[in-house]
């Protein structure tokens, strides 16, 4: 067996020694007349101390690209020289935009799409189309990349360690294959650089062979056009600015949406295309990321029953926010082909399933999405880091040399430490305005505390940029002095010993991302702050309640709101005034969670998890449940005395009626054939139902002895009673009533056709008459939605179902009826019985999603040995908990009693 952890970007890369080409960081690239002298290669926190307040920072001329460290994520990566034995590469962080590179093609992408369909440039290749039929050739002009191609198409070339990717998720992986926790796993990505310049090439087909076998990953192979198109623009500038609460409102945004989509469907689909090539029997698919949204369900097509995983690592929005995609129903439909769905935190988790359920109807459970030919597990499980390497790597003898620099140059300060990419969604600014407050309203602490921001560029020079740099220019221009500068901001990262050293140091740690994933720099901090390899321990956490991190930490760190600057403010002086043992009762509790959730315990949960679903889907598919033998449940009749029959009503008994209309009789042979086996005394029959307890007495008043469930569960008739049993609470009923009602009442004033049928314990909002169905499905979804955001507090659950929504309590149901008789038939056994089963047959029949309760009680008491024999058995084509199923419908159903009932 094979797991392969499908991401966008491989953990390998590729570096060309091209002829000619400087090297990196050579005499001729820092220093070129007419242009300011380049940031040095690996920056510094110990440059020469300023003696007068400096300048604004200057930008380092180094954005980031497309293939740069994906989002900030770290990826360790020790100091070695590139090799082709697979030794890591350094982490290069001075990495200058896609296709510049000088060890690397260029891409042949052009960027960004038109703004328009209608555009010039479209209409001038019309135009060069009509000369082409017409005869009229137009020569290609000479580029500068032609030339540039032909020189990697001969190249020499190594495989070295990425610098970019998801490190958190490389890393769990490292760690569980360390632990022994995983075998054997392949990696799918794609190379991290443009190959247009390599398509057709043996070079290409080398790199393909050679990662493949001696690295085992798979290279996905993409047009630049694609990568360009899919990553930079339908990525960056639509997905990842929506999942982050960021709506795809600027002009810009808006341009790309419709060019950029089929990009990023063809990378989908190229990855698709690579994995089934692959894939063998019993082989498992790890997806990763909003990057490979439609993936599963590609896959799916292809490979009905692979075992496919796919999780999120970056937050997943509200309804109200998603909704906002133009393709949102794709993307949705997209991440449903696997067979679990995984995010961070539960609030991902929540929010997926409302969308679900409120933009493709789907019924959500706890558990996760009922489909309508199966069920999509979805679980929430944050990621981690990995202490054991991460202990590893603090040993290292650069870490103690920048500790001893670190003691020497900050003696006697309060020391503050943030690490972050400079966008919008991160909080730098608003960080920074919070420490500008924090100096104005505590004089104390002017000259004694200091704020070092190491900020990850981006490729967008936007207001942010200066915004932040004014900021700096003025906090050190007033607080600065001939010793003292109070914020050093740093706009480039820093290398892993520095950043190691810097965290081990810090008195706190300071992060206000406006919304993140999780962020595993605080974890990170957190255990580099034990004092194995420094003084300085148990420092303070501030922590922007908006990370997923947040809600693990049970409020023992400093939660902040990134907008509340004085809060912010208030946050940084507790901090630093902490007492000693209060930050080490709030670091023990802490380092407790960072410990319990490491990367390898989240990678080695996950695949158990989905192992498990898989096997469970698998046994519960139509295809995979046997049909019911009449021969087996005549025998298991035959051989037992007491018995009990637990049977739905509407389509299982009788033809499916509408529910809003009373069946004015039972069908004469549904009678018949109940009278035919209550006459046996041994047997006892339940029917049970969504219909009223009048309804069903006027149903069955001709079936005497006959138990009835009424409202799927909340009223009980016993067998040998003429009263019905309110199993539900009366007073708790009339109270989330009238919250739901008011709800509805909303929706069916926006429903023309649509009415409310209100039961005893339960309201239905139809729509099956409605003028316009379509808008009334829309209407019926976001009322499903709105109640179950609304009123779960209250135990109700609405659930939507064929022209209704139907709303009823969550603690009375079929299934606590069904154990309501069983619990009351062993109450009238003899007292010297009552340690056995009081039924040792139990048959189960049903067609309907609330049925299933039922089948998942009768089969454990089967599988636990409460009761001899259990037939459950299922009408329905979903998938389903019932052992057994009937293809006839009611009619197999009354086949099936008709047979029992003739046995003597």
């Amino acid at each position: 067996m094979t797991v392969f952890i499908v991401a966008l970007f491989l953990p390998k890369s590729v570096h060309f020694t091209v002829p000619g080409a400087a090297p990196r960081g050579s005499a001729s690239e820092k220093k070129q007349p007419g242009k300011p002298a380049a940031v040095e290669k690996q920056p510094s926190l110990f440059q020469s101390t300023n003696m007068t307040p400096p300048q604004t920072p200057i930008d380092d001329n180094k954005p980031d690209g497309p293939f740069t460290n994906e989002d900030g994520l770290r990826v360790q990566i020790p100091k070695v020289e590139p090799s082709e034995d697979g030794l890591r590469a350094p982490a290069d962080r001075s990495s200058p935009t896609w296709g510049g590179r000088p060890d690397q093609p260029m891409s042949r992408a052009n960027s960004p799409p038109p703004p328009s369909l209608v555009d010039p440039g479209r209409l001038l290749q019309q135009k060069a189309k009509e000369l082409g039929r017409q005869g009229v050739t137009q020569p290609r002009p000479l580029t500068r990349s032609d030339s540039h191609d032909r020189v990697f198409a001969h190249a020499s070339w190594k495989i070295v360690n990425a610098d970019q990717g998801n490190g958190g998720l490389r890393n769990a992986a490292e760690a569980a294959f360390r632990e022994g926790q995983m075998d054997r796993c392949t990696w799918v990505g794609t190379l991290g650089m443009p190959t247009d310049a390599l398509q057709g090439t043996q070079q290409l087909q080398d790199i393909e062979d050679r990662l493949a076998t001696e690295h085992e990953m798979l290279a996905v192979i993409c047009s630049d056009k694609d990568f360009d198109g899919h990553y930079s623009h339908y990525c960056k500038q639509i997905l990842w600015p929506v999942f982050h609460y960021q709506l795809p409102d600027s002009p810009k945004s808006k341009a790309y949406e419709d060019h950029s989509w089929k990009y990023y469907v063809n990378l989908n689909q190229a990855f698709a295309d690579k994995i089934v090539k692959n894939w063998k029997r019993g082989d498992v698919i790890w997806i990763h990321d909003y990057h490979l949204l439609l993936l599963p369900a590609m896959l799916r097509k292809k490979l009905p029953d692979a075992k496919i995983g796919f999780f999120l690592h970056v937050p997943f929005p509200s309804s109200e926010v998603f909704r906002c995609l133009g393709t949102r129903k794709q993307l949705l439909e997209g991440m449903l082909g696997a067979n679990l769905v995984g995010f961070q935190i539960h609030e991902y988790t929540r929010h997926f399933l409302q969308t679900c359920s409120r933009l493709l109807s789907a019924e959500a459970t706890p558990d996760g999405l009922q489909l309508e030919d199966r069920f999509v597990d979805v679980v929430s499980l944050p990621i981690g880091i990995d202490p054991v390497s991460l202990s590893q790597h603090r040993e290292e003898a650069a870490v103690k040399n920048w500790l001893a620099l670190l003691r020497e140059r900050y003696a006697g300060k309060k020391l503050i430490v943030a690490r972050d990419k400079l966008d919008k969604v991160r909080g730098v600014r608003q960080k920074l305005l919070s420490y500008e407050l924090f100096l104005n309203t505590n004089p104390e602490w002017r000259g004694n505390t200091v704020l070092i921001q190491v900020a990850l560029s981006t490729s967008e020079k936007s207001e942010l940029d200066a915004t932040v740099s004014d900021i700096v220019t003025r906090v050190n221009s007033s607080w600065a002095n001939l010793a003292y500068q109070p914020l050093v901001y740093l706009k480039q990262d820093i290398d892993y010993a520095q950043y190691l050293a810097l965290l081990s140091m810090a008195d706190a740690l300071m992060i206000t991302s406006q919304r993140e994933g999780m962020n595993l720099t605080s974890h990170e901090y957190l255990f580099c702050q034990d004092g194995k390899i420094c003084e300085k321990k148990h420092g303070s956490l501030i922590l922007s309640e908006f990370t997923g991190t947040s809600s693990l930490f049970g409020g023992h760190e400093l939660s902040v709101n990134p907008w509340d600057h004085r809060a912010c403010a208030n946050a940084i002086k507790k901090a630093i005034e902490m007492s000693d043992e209060e930050k080490e009762q709030r670091w023990t509790k802490l380092i407790e969670v960072v410990n319990h959730h490491t990367g390898a315990h989240w990678f080695t949960e996950f695949m158990a998890r989905l192992d498990h679903v898989y096997e469970e889907q698998h046994r519960q598919d139509q295809t995979s449940v046997p049909r019911l033998s009449l021969q087996t449940l005549v025998q298991q009749y035959s051989r037992t005395e007491r018995r009990l029959f637990i049977l739905d009503f509407e389509g299982t008994l009788v033809n499916w009626g509408p529910v809003n209309k009373i069946i004015p009789s039972s069908p004469q042979r549904t009678v018949d054939i109940l009278n035919d086996l209550l006459l046996d005394e041994r047997n006892t029959i339940y029917v049970m139902s969504g219909r009223r307890p009048e309804e069903l007495d006027r149903l069955f008043q001709r079936v005497p002895n006959l138990g009835l469930i009424a409202e799927n569960g909340c009223f009980l008739k016993d067998c040998d009673s003429a009263d019905w049993i309110e199993m539900a609470d009366a007073k708790q009923i009339r109270t989330w009533k009238q919250s739901v009602k008011s709800i509805m009442t909303y929706y069916l004033e926006r429903t023309p056709g649509a009415e409310i049928e209100d039961r005893r314990c339960s309201l239905i909002f139809h729509y099956k008459s409605a003028e316009d169905y379509g808008a009334a499905l829309r209407q019926a979804s976001d009322c499903a939605s709105h109640i179950n955001d609304a009123c779960e507090e209250q135990r109700v659950h609405a659930m939507a179902m064929d022209g209704c929504v139907l709303v009823e309590p969550i603690d009375w149901t079929k299934m606590t009826a069904a154990q309501k008789i069983f619990a009351d038939l062993r109450a009238r056994m003899a007292p010297d019985d009552k340690n056995h089963s009081p039924v040792d047959f139990l048959m189960v029949v049903g067609d309907g999603r609330e049925d299933e309760k039922v089948f998942k009680w009768a089969n454990a008491l089967g599988e636990d040995g409460t009761v001899k024999e259990v037939v459950t058995v299922s009408l329905g084509m979903r998938n389903t908990e019932a052992r057994t199923t009937l293809t006839q419908g009611v009619s197999g159903v009354l086949m099936a009693l008709q047979k029992l009932a003739s046995i003597a």
